[in-house]
């Protein structure tokens, strides 16, 4: 007798059964004579699609965002219900396992920015704003939202070309209704990589090579950042460190409160402001 193509044999839904179980999917054999396939009680098929580990890399990106964010809070309990139930204990702890503290010690922390909503709605809906900024008016096309440390900056089109904007000298951004599609090949994450190298690198204008013990080399790195290259180890236990600042004051000012832990090899331009600085100070400050 020929054999309708739309059955499947036995062996190929076995098969298919086995293949789902191997990838997580809690379903199980029951052997006997009117035994088959089943889902494990409770179960039930993912409807997001997500795997466990998917689910909780999810989770705990987008739990720390929900305590400032009905939205998102919303959101993480519909998913957390359209996971199999296998998947919803860690997903849910991996929800409150990360909290972030955004201020910097001994500071307080930043408030969003108050158009960052509007901003960011005409970001997704690709809509040009306008806004004050700096005391005259703009209109721009905006590409993207980027937070630096609790500093929110807009990456936009405009009639002179890409440009950045620091959201709280942003007045008034007025979403105008008019659309617009970004350029073939924009990234953000490409955009502000440029974005930063050009910032540092007007912030590195001015090099100076030192010698400082090797146990205080963490100093430098935590006030020059990306800006402080360590070289050779000498002998007498400290190295050889290039740091770079806008200017030689801005080098000697940092250095200054090292005392003579530090030696500027050069340039003389700060050896000179470190023997300005300490001038000053005796004079201000003197011994006896």
């Amino acid at each position: 007798m020929p054999t309708d193509s739309s059955e499947v044999s036995v062996a190929t839904a076995r098969r298919d059964l086995e293949a789902l179980s191997a990838a997580g999917i809690p379903v199980y054999p029951q052997p006997g004579r009117h035994g088959g396939w089943q889902l494990v009680g409770g179960a039930r098929t993912d409807l997001s699609g997500l795997s466990s580990s998917e689910a909780q890399a999810l989770f705990l990106l987008a739990g720390p965002a929900a305590a400032s964010s009905d939205e998102v809070k919303a959101a993480l309990r519909k998913l957390l219900r359209a996971l199999p139930e296998t998947y919803r204990t860690e997903a849910q702890a991996a929800a409150g396992a990360t909290h972030i503290d955004p201020a910097r010690w001994g500071e307080h922390g930043r408030d969003r920015p108050g158009g960052l909503p509007q901003l960011q709605e005409a970001v997704v809906r690709q809509q040009r704003v306008r806004f004050g900024y700096k005391g005259a008016e703009r209109e721009a096309e905006p590409w993207g939202l980027i937070d630096k440390d609790g500093v929110w900056y807009l990456i936009a089109g405009t009639d002179r070309g890409r440009r950045t904007f620091r959201l709280d000298r942003i007045t008034g951004p007025t979403v105008t209704g008019q659309t617009f599609t970004r350029p073939a090949g924009f990234t953000l994450d490409t955009a502000w990589d440029q974005v930063v190298g050009t910032v540092e690198e007007r912030r590195a204008r001015t090099w100076a090579t030192l010698l400082i013990p090797e146990r205080f080399l963490w100093v430098l790195r935590d006030h020059f950042g990306r800006h402080c290259h360590p070289g050779e180890l000498l002998g007498d236990g400290r190295v050889h460190v290039r740091v770079g600042a806008p200017t030689p004051r801005d080098i000697a000012r940092t250095l200054s409160g090292c005392g003579a832990t530090v030696e500027v090899l050069n340039p003389p331009e700060v050896r000179a402001e470190l023997a300005r600085i300490g001038a000053e100070l005796a004079a201000l400050y003197p011994a006896g």
